[in-house]
């Protein structure tokens, strides 16, 4: 089973920019559609951003046009590019794949990203 490995993020002020990396454990050429998510304290985890093998892309009404996420299966690696970055996207973000699996055991430990000033 493919563990992965968030990084990346941080504190931010409003208006700046992160790029968060995902890290596979083994190959994702044969995960259809991976994705970024993210919780906050009390809430569900929730899909913002998800893309396809073959590079077709959806994301959540209130990132789009800030977030772009990319992949890189020869190196087994995801990426997530935040731009204009909110105080609401302060959050725990976490790649895998989509839908995401119900094991606790099968989420890395994410990656803090504070938007603050």
């Amino acid at each position: 089973q493919v563990q992965f490995v968030e990084s990346g993020g941080g504190l931010v002020q409003p208006g700046g920019s992160l790029r968060l990396s995902c890290a596979a454990s083994g190959s994702t050429s044969s995960i259809h559609t991976m994705g970024w998510y993210r919780q906050t304290r009390g809430n569900q985890r929730e899909l913002i951003a998800g893309r396809t093998i073959g590079g077709s892309t959806n994301y959540r009404d209130d990132v789009r046009g800030r977030f772009s996420i990319a992949r890189d299966n020869v190196k087994n690696t995801m990426y997530l590019q935040m731009n204009n970055l909110k105080p609401d996207d302060t959050a725990v973000y976490y790649c895998n794949k989509v839908p995401g699996p119900a094991e606790p055991s099968s989420w890395g430990q994410g990656t803090q990203v504070t938007v603050s000033s």
